[in-house]
């Protein structure tokens, strides 16, 4: 078992063996659920970019990087 504390504003550190294992970074999102049992449970994900998404719209539409990246920033929808 290895242990972490609460920091001040409930901050703590994943361990440097549990980040290994699971290849996590500093872009990595944690993802907190409780299950029935009332039990913690952590999921690690990559955080999505602009160049994971661009390439995935198949629709043949005029676009410009620069605005996807502005508009994706702000969470406004495309019309």
């Amino acid at each position: 078992m290895i242990t972490t504390k609460l920091y001040n504003r409930y901050q703590t550190v994943i361990p440097s063996e549990i980040r290994k294992k699971i290849s996590v970074d500093p872009d990595s999102i944690v993802e907190w659920t409780i299950n029935e049992k009332g039990k913690v449970e952590l999921e690690f994900r990559k955080k999505v970019t602009e160049k994971d998404i661009i390439g995935l719209i198949k629709q043949e539409l005029p676009y410009n990087s620069v605005e996807i990246k502005k508009r994706s920033g702000k969470g406004l929808d495309w019309e």
